[in-house]
């Protein structure tokens, strides 16, 4: 599982590096960005969905995720 957020449609409101903050984090100007190469480690998955579904944009995706 992977993570991913469209730069283009954040807008900076924090709810995902608040509830997933090993897997997001903000730039310099507070915009989300995904830490590291944006794979979830083992145990992270719940807090990775957390931060797609409380996005206010959708800006986040997961990509690879199994069936």
């Amino acid at each position: 599982m992977k993570v991913q957020i469209d730069t283009a449609l954040c807008q900076g409101h924090g709810r995902c590096y608040d509830l997933a903050p090993d897997l997001f984090g903000e730039d310099d100007e507070g915009y989300g960005q995904v830490l590291g190469d944006g794979i979830v480690p083992p145990g992270g998955e719940r807090g990775a969905r957390l931060a797609v579904v409380n996005c206010p944009e959708r800006a986040i995706e997961v990509l690879g995720e199994a069936p």
